[in-house]
């Protein structure tokens, strides 16, 4: 037996046990979410209803830290590159784990090797809206509206290369028409500018328009699910109204820095499953539009890979280029 045997044991057991109590220890200081969105938003509503309560479940305060700008960029480069000790969660989504990397030959994150994933918290249809002065009550008339003026028909997003930008250029090649792209610093402005009507036309996420629609400040036409979702039953689906396999799905994960130690990121996803489980966060996300998703760190792993190859196929067939 190697003499130095004993010893590597020894070294071993004591590093398992200090990697054990980093996991037990982190209520110990606040924990950080990075919302990659300016407050008031989808991803800001969102993100606030699992900062509630999964402090709730751990016992310990979560700060929501909101880092808008560059359609996501900036908040996810910050949560890459933050300390692998487990206080600093990000809330990933489709734009900047899947859109983004598709649109972009370099980014300041790699979205695979530079994040630790830890479970995918929800998924949603897009909600098609329009400012009610819009002369369409329906998809196939706003089509047909849009094909009968080109270019004179404008939608918001929450900035270039986000994912309500690239739902939009979706639908303009699904439906051949042309609409005109105005970028906004993340969605809530660019709600505002909606309801006001100086743009007319949006691809939003449920949690951010569907209020807006209920209240009437908002007209829906459709969801870009391919089943009609649970929270606007009423609201058909973009491939009903005649738009063939139309399907794009919003998702929301969280995530840790790479190189968080296994422990920190299983006690992270076990305690996320509890709170995802709980009536109250199931009940918030169905509020919001979302269904609750879950699953193990390995299977949100393997979900965003297969993300990164779907979306990277679509925009080049599309040949959607960033600014």
């Amino acid at each position: 037996m190697n003499k130095y045997f004993p010893a590597l044991c020894v070294l071993a057991t004591a590093l398992a046990l200090q990697t054990c109590a980093m996991a037990q220890d982190m209520q110990t200081k606040p924990m950080r979410l990075i919302v990659p969105f300016p407050p008031g938003g989808g991803n800001d509503i969102l993100g606030r209803a699992v900062a509630q309560h999964l402090s709730q479940v751990r016992g310990q305060q979560i700060i929501v830290d909101n880092r808008g700008g560059a359609g996501g960029l900036i908040g996810a480069e910050l949560a890459a590159h933050a300390a692998p000790d487990g206080y600093t969660i990000f809330l990933a989504s489709i734009g900047n784990l899947a859109f983004t990397p598709a649109l972009h030959a370099k980014l300041p994150y790699d979205p695979i090797k530079d994040f630790a994933p830890v479970t995918r918290l929800a998924t949603s249809a897009f909600l098609l809206v329009v400012n009610p002065s819009v002369a369409a009550k329906s998809v196939k008339e706003l089509i047909a509206l849009a094909k009968a003026k080109p270019g004179s028909l404008n939608y918001a997003s929450a900035g270039q290369g986000s994912s309500l930008h690239l739902t939009a250029e979706i639908f303009k090649l699904a439906t051949g028409t042309e609409l005109v792209h105005v970028a906004y610093k993340g969605s809530s402005p660019a709600l505002t500018d909606l309801i006001a009507g100086q743009v007319q036309i949006m691809f939003g996420t449920m949690p951010a328009t569907l209020p807006q629609a209920k209240s009437g400040k908002l007209r829906a036409l459709g969801v870009s699910s391919l089943k009609r979702a649970t929270a606007a039953p009423d609201v058909p689906t973009i491939a009903e109204a005649g738009v063939a396999g139309f399907e794009v799905l919003n998702w929301y994960g969280i995530t840790l820095p790479a190189g968080t130690p296994q422990p920190i990121v299983r006690k992270l996803n076990q305690d996320l499953l509890t709170a995802l489980a709980t009536p109250a966060m199931i009940e918030a996300f169905n509020t919001q539009g979302n269904e609750v998703a879950g699953g193990s760190p390995a299977e949100f792993a393997a979900f965003i890979k297969s993300e990164n190859i779907k979306y990277a196929k679509v925009v080049k067939a599309a040949n959607i280029r960033a600014e």
